[in-house]
């Protein structure tokens, strides 16, 4: 069986503050269509119910979920057709790409201004500086997270064999391209494949790999040279002409989670918490730099340091999803304003205009086998 969509993310709250990939995520389309407009005028509804319209028709569909509400989407694209919709509101980048076509829908007309009262509009304005300081928050308490997670790292770092790391990198480089180099580089693409959310860390890894043929599972603890690895194995893809994935962590987006090379139905990826899986079927194989790299009884030599650190990492990523809800929660506040002034009969019929231009385009390729 083919799967017919995949799932992402291209925006995440990080420890480095909002963090934007559409420009990449989306690079190399033939359209894209800006959907402009408060929240709450539907536009994450619209995206949904042409994905739907897509699949049906037999076509692939990549989706972009919301970091704040993953069951909302953000942005999708029809691979056949090269075709993007998105949100204006988080699309950061794309405005910018020069390249291809870009039509902006705007879904602000179909809010009336008239239904908010000027005291609507007086609460509207206090929310929204209430959720500024929210996000704020988020990423000040993600940002000291992550030195926290720097002071774990640092037992590691001391402990590591850096030689038997660069080896590792050469043999699994010969290894995985061996026979698949090219003169022609090719420029990576750069994607979440999850992200923090006010439910918590939240991953689409399993569908993402499920058709792959091969799965390397890397185990190990903080520093001990998994992000590091992916680093080197990506450049050296790229400087290979060889198609890579390049999935950045949806905490620190500095650091790289997992590697997808499609033509080679292989993905590597950092399998820890949060996003910690287990071989479970052929193909897959598990890579332990902790054991290969870290010089033994390190674990043991600092548990309790390590014991204390790790505590407190887990409060401080807990306190900072808590300040995720509240974001949330303020967002809907803001947000049913917006729903109660909007006339969804014009977001209907903005819906059908995107629909009858998807259609065209359908109609211009081969019909899918």
């Amino acid at each position: 069986m083919v799967l017919t969509s995949f799932h992402y993310f291209a925006h995440g709250n990080t420890a480095r503050g909002a963090h934007y990939l559409y420009e990449s995520a989306f690079d190399g389309l033939n359209k894209i269509f800006v959907l402009t407009g408060p929240q709450g005028t539907g536009k994450s509804t619209v995206m949904q119910s042409l994905a739907d319209r897509l699949l049906d028709q037999g076509l692939h569909v990549q989706c972009f979920h919301s970091p704040l509400r993953p069951d909302e989407l953000d942005g999708i694209i029809c691979t056949e057709l090269k075709v993007g919709m998105v949100d204006g509101r988080v699309c950061k980048g794309i405005s910018d790409r020069g390249a291809g076509d870009i039509v902006f829908i705007d879904f602000g007309e179909a809010f009336d201004n008239s239904l908010i009262s000027p005291e609507d509009l007086v609460t509207i304005e206090d929310l929204s500086g209430k959720l500024e300081d929210a996000y704020s928050t988020v990423y000040e308490t993600f940002a000291n997270a992550l030195r926290i997670h720097d002071e774990w790292e640092k037992y590691y770092i001391e402990n590591m064999d850096f030689a038997k790391a660069d080896q590792i990198a050469l043999e699994l480089t010969q290894e995985l391209y061996a026979g698949h180099e090219s003169d022609t580089p090719i420029a990576p693409r750069h994607l979440f494949f999850g992200a923090a959310t006010p439910r918590g860390a939240f991953d689409f890894i399993q569908s993402l790999t499920a058709q792959l043929e091969r799965r390397i599972f890397i185990k190990g603890r903080a520093g001990s040279g998994k992000s590091t690895l992916l680093k080197k194995l990506a450049s050296a893809a790229e400087q290979k002409g060889i198609d890579v994935q390049v999935f950045h962590c949806g905490f620190d987006p500095n650091s790289l989670d997992m590697l997808i090379f499609p033509e080679l139905r292989t993905a590597i990826f950092d399998s820890t918490a949060p996003h910690e899986y287990f071989p479970d079927r052929d193909g897959d194989e598990i890579l332990d730099m902790y054991t290969r790299t870290i010089a033994p009884g390190t674990d043991e030599a600092y548990a309790n340091e390590i014991a204390a650190i790790k505590a407190r990492y887990s409060a401080k990523m807990k306190e900072a999803t808590s300040h995720l809800a509240e974001a949330e929660a303020i967002d809907s506040q803001i947000k049913a304003y917006y729903v109660a002034a909007t006339d969804f009969s014009i977001v209907e019929k903005l819906r059908l205009q995107l629909q009858s231009e998807l259609d065209e385009l359908i109609g211009s390729i081969q019909p899918p086998q």
